[in-house]
């Protein structure tokens, strides 16, 4: 009877067997927390459809901050919640509105020890809840919203972002915002693009966490669920704007677009683990279908498998907390 020579099973018998030759890991810093913030509340908000996380008041924002911080994550993502909306998002401008004084404050929380970053478009901040400004027949005016954006990034550098993150999928929008910070004297300010952005079906319980007013879809900028090879012409283009990285959004349901470019791209390669993907865990979690620790770290992996050099997650605390603890 002939036997096999070779038997990988021979390197998959123990715990600590598997650990030794694991060919991918995770470490806190290779992870950022998004986190919202809304302006008027006096305790923080729970969202009902992102179980665990919040719309953060000033003083639990600097909190989560700090233990990103203390915890050695990456770097935090911020969303601002404005308490008025108008039709050209005019909140996002103002320095001393809820996402600009938000930055202000995390930054002089967390100094250095933790990359601060900001996110770049409006959605939240207008009251029809697109990424920019309107036409007249109701499109969303490309050119016209560059103009913002490009004032957006000034705004948030000044209040002390290391890294903004244009979210928009503007045409151009690297490249304005670009121009704009270095006229303005911010040239070591970071662009992190999201540069293939996909109109999907999960975000869902983020429109609950920004309170959005949209009205209609975002199909005419975002980009197309069933398209590839135009994923590598958005950051080909984002690229040459000058993003010093680069971003594919959602994680999960497009892992192949996270291979793809993290195989073309020269620069580090993000990947946001959005909230329907966080809500599907939960939720099957809650309901007892699944291993809540188990599938929330499978999950991650398979985001860093694919080729993230980073990935924004609800559960960087939490997974932070259980690396510093030993137990992952």
């Amino acid at each position: 009877m002939s036997f096999p020579h070779q038997r990988p099973r021979r390197l998959r018998q123990s715990a600590t067997m598997r650990r030794l030759v694991a060919e991918t890991r995770l470490h806190p810093a290779e992870l950022i927390l998004p986190a919202f913030i809304k302006e008027g509340v006096a305790e923080p908000q729970p969202i009902a459809s992102m179980p665990g996380v919040v719309q953060h008041t000033t003083d639990s924002l600097k909190a989560a901050a700090a233990e990103a911080a203390e915890l050695g994550l990456g770097g935090i993502m911020l969303f601002g919640v404005p308490a008025t909306r108008d039709a050209t998002g005019s909140a996002s401008l103002h320095p001393e509105g809820v996402l600009n004084a938000a930055i202000r404050d995390v930054k002089a929380e967390v100094g250095d020890a933790l990359v601060v970053m900001s996110d770049l478009c409006l959605d939240e901040f207008t009251d029809h809840g697109h990424c920019g400004v309107l036409r007249e027949d109701g499109a969303v005016d490309n050119d016209a919203t560059l103009e913002i954006y490009g004032r957006m990034g000034v705004a948030q550098a000044e209040a002390g972002a290391d890294v903004v993150g244009p979210s928009g999928m503007m045409d151009g929008q690297v490249r304005v915002i670009r121009e704009a910070l270095d006229d303005a004297g911010h040239e070591d300010t970071a662009i992190l693009a999201y540069a293939a952005k996909y109109s999907s079906a999960f975000y869902g319980p983020f429109r609950d966490a920004v309170d959005s007013a949209l009205q209609g879809d975002r199909k005419t900028y975002q980009m197309d669920a069933a398209n590839r090879t135009e994923a590598m012409l958005e950051v080909a283009l984002d690229l040459e704007e000058g993003a010093d990285m680069v971003m594919v959004k959602p994680a999960m349901s497009y892992l192949d677009i996270v291979r793809d470019v993290a195989e073309m791209a020269d620069v580090p390669v993000s990947a946001y683990q959005i909230s329907g993907e966080y809500a599907m865990i939960e939720a099957a979690a809650a309901n007892g279908w699944i291993d809540r620790r188990a599938a929330i770290t499978e999950s991650v992996l398979s985001i860093r498998r694919a080729g993230a050099d980073t990935v924004l997650t609800y559960w960087a605390a939490e997974l932070g907390r259980w690396m510093k603890e030993g137990s992952l």
